[in-house]
């Protein structure tokens, strides 16, 4: 019986862009959405065998809505197990329940798989 070695995590960003149904919605409204936010990055920090490295913010130097692709309004780098982990934390953004909506109405996801880029030494 051969042993084999454990599978390398598959390094992940997350990009999320904050959509204008965001920008549209009464101040009232946006504790919801903030909420859903929480639910969600927390969804994704608990799914088994994630590692988040870090998380990057724009919100203070970009004002408004994410063009379609590059930049995001907010990354999140993480290890993932497998590919179907990185699909289930993208699965968040339409499961997270925004009132009567789910979370991708007001924002999207992207997911950049690839592997860790060693620096040498």
């Amino acid at each position: 019986m051969t042993d084999t070695p454990p599978a390398k995590p598959i390094r992940t960003l997350f990009c999320a862009a904050v959509l204008q149904n965001f920008f549209d919605l009464p101040a009232s409204e946006i504790g919801k959405v903030w909420a859903g936010v929480a639910e969600m990055l927390k969804g994704i920090r608990d799914l088994p065998g994630v590692n988040v490295l870090g998380t990057l913010d724009d919100d203070e130097t970009m004002v408004g809505t994410s063009p379609t692709g590059w930049p995001w309004t907010f990354y999140i780098l993480a290890d993932v197990p497998d590919r179907e982990t990185a699909i289930a934390a993208c699965n968040l953004f339409r499961t997270v329940e925004v009132g009567e909506y789910r979370l991708w109405k007001y924002m999207r996801v992207e997911a950049r798989l690839g592997r860790e880029l060693v620096i040498p030494e």
